[in-house]
């Protein structure tokens, strides 16, 4: 009696699992992520407009298509929850402004080229997969970008990108957690740290 209940349960778990890694519509996940890429990123990359306007444009695509309040959330790991309703937007405010700046920027280097999409990757996250594209180079081997989707019933929100296995998140929340530590738990001061970064 016991095995079997132990199996039936092992089968309950087995299930549940699959369900969770299904529960996500990869196909339009990777729809999503290309629409972005064909009608913003190379769009706007290769633009004959000045860098501040193509920053505007990120700025732009970046609030449509990244779920922002769910990276930061990340980034500053368990100091989220001891900011402030004020902090929290602030922050907020001040890495999207950053990031807006930095990636327009280091985007730039896909200037004439095409991402070329290669399938996707089931992410142990429910409701979350990876679109994984590479981008050819004129020198060199191709650069990879994979994106990780969060899909929310009908909506696609993009909460990280990985270029060349160098995760955008992850690089955040190690830098941001440690100054936040090295200074005594101010998250104030990583807000102006950030500030002084977008002068």
């Amino acid at each position: 009696m016991k095995k079997v209940f132990l199996t039936s349960l092992f089968a309950a778990f087995f299930m549940t699992a699959q369900i969770a890694k299904a529960d996500v519509d990869a196909k339009g996940a990777e729809e999503f992520v290309h629409n972005m890429t064909n009608e913003g990123i190379e769009q706007i990359i290769n633009a004959n407009v000045s860098q501040a306007e193509k920053q505007q444009r990120f700025k732009k695509l970046f609030n449509e298509a990244l779920d922002l309040d769910f990276i930061g959330k990340y980034v500053l790991g368990r100091y989220w929850r001891t900011a402030t309703p004020e902090q929290r937007k602030e922050f907020i405010n001040t890495y999207r402004e950053l990031n807006t700046k930095v990636w327009s920027e280091r985007f730039d280097e896909f200037k004439g080229k095409n991402f070329v999409f290669k399938g996707t990757t089931p992410s142990n996250s429910a409701g979350q997969v990876f679109v994984n594209t590479i981008v050819p180079m004129d020198q060199g081997e191709p650069a990879t970008v994979v994106w990780r989707v969060k899909q929310d019933g009908n909506t696609f929100k993009i909460i990280d990108i990985i270029i060349e296995k160098v995760s955008l998140t992850m690089a955040n929340r190690n830098e941001y957690t440690a100054f936040i530590k090295n200074n005594g738990g101010n998250i104030d001061a990583l807000i102006a740290n950030l500030k002084t970064k977008l002068k």
